[in-house]
């Protein structure tokens, strides 16, 4: 630690990142420019929510970090140990002990707290970007409020699907004016960010954007009238391992039997399921013969 400024930038770096993190939480989804720096990890690779992370992190937080549902996978590790190794602040498994949770594609099935933050990497921060490949059009478009491109992307999906087919990212309303990425987590997780008890960040390193939802913020998805917008269902899924339901699952294939299985995506909330399961017995055993 001694070999770094506490979490790694100097003063100045997060100072700028913390006004242009002020400025998006005062406006609602609208993309803020600021200047990305260089860091030990590749971009594309969590680098715009390592950064918030960074600039905003005390010596008094609690850190989670999860990868598609993962704490344990490569990305989610090696942020965890550049946080600590700068900081050294405690890092857990556990959503609800954590003060700041940088994620990259979920946001866990805990539901976030008053006075939380959660941290969102995003690789593709344009929602528009699909069909206007100009950022100078892109501001304009977004300035006069004009989303028709949006729309018609759902339209031909529907067209053509016979209903919408985003599989992640979503795009969203915020507080009726911006249209959003929510970055590419799963639609399952898209009404968890509307009136969200916590306030939630979203940077890109690569585009060099922050932008944020606040708390009790109305966060809308984009959809039709005769169209309603169908979030992932997970009501006919039970978790082998756990036996969860109603929660995002992974769909997975036994090698032996060739039979197909589900399981929670996020790890650290199916864990909790199982240690609570093989405590209960014990606990009542022990108030029997008490």
């Amino acid at each position: 630690m001694s070999d770094y400024n506490f979490a790694f930038f100097d003063e100045g770096s997060k100072r700028e990142i913390r006004r242009a993190t002020l400025k998006a939480v005062a406006i609602p989804g609208y993309q803020v420019p600021f200047a990305s720096r260089e860091m030990p990890i590749g971009r594309g690779w969590g680098t715009g929510g390592l950064q918030l992370t960074l600039s905003l992190v005390g010596k008094d937080d609690v850190l989670k970090v999860i990868d598609q549902g993962s704490d344990e996978s490569v990305n989610a590790v090696n942020i965890k140990k550049l946080v600590r190794k700068t900081t050294g602040i405690p890092v857990t498994d556990e959503t609800g002990k954590a003060t700041i949770i940088q994620s990259r594609h979920r946001i866990p099935e805990v539901p976030l707290q008053a006075g939380q933050l959660m941290v969102l990497q995003v690789p593709i921060c344009e929602p528009l970007r699909d069909y206007e490949p100009s950022e100078q059009e892109t501001k304009k478009l977004h300035g006069e409020k004009e989303y028709s491109g949006a729309w018609l992307m759902l339209f031909e999906q529907i067209m053509r699907y016979g209903s919408m087919s985003t599989g992640a990212a979503h795009p969203v309303m915020v507080h009726d004016r911006y249209v959003m990425t929510p970055s590419p987590i799963p639609r399952f997780d898209n009404p968890k960010m509307n009136h969200s008890e916590a306030l939630i960040l979203l940077g890109a390193g690569r585009e060099k954007k922050v932008f944020a939802v606040p708390p009790y913020t109305q966060v809308v998805s984009l959809a039709f009238d005769d169209y309603p917008f169908q979030a992932e269902s997970a009501a006919e899924n039970t978790c082998r391992l756990c036996g969860a339901t109603g929660v995002f699952m992974d769909e997975l294939v036994d090698e032996t039997t060739g039979d197909t299985y589900h399981q929670c995506n996020d790890t650290s909330y199916c864990l909790s399921r199982l240690n609570n399961k093989q405590t209960q017995p014990q606990a009542q055993e022990v108030s029997v013969h008490g």
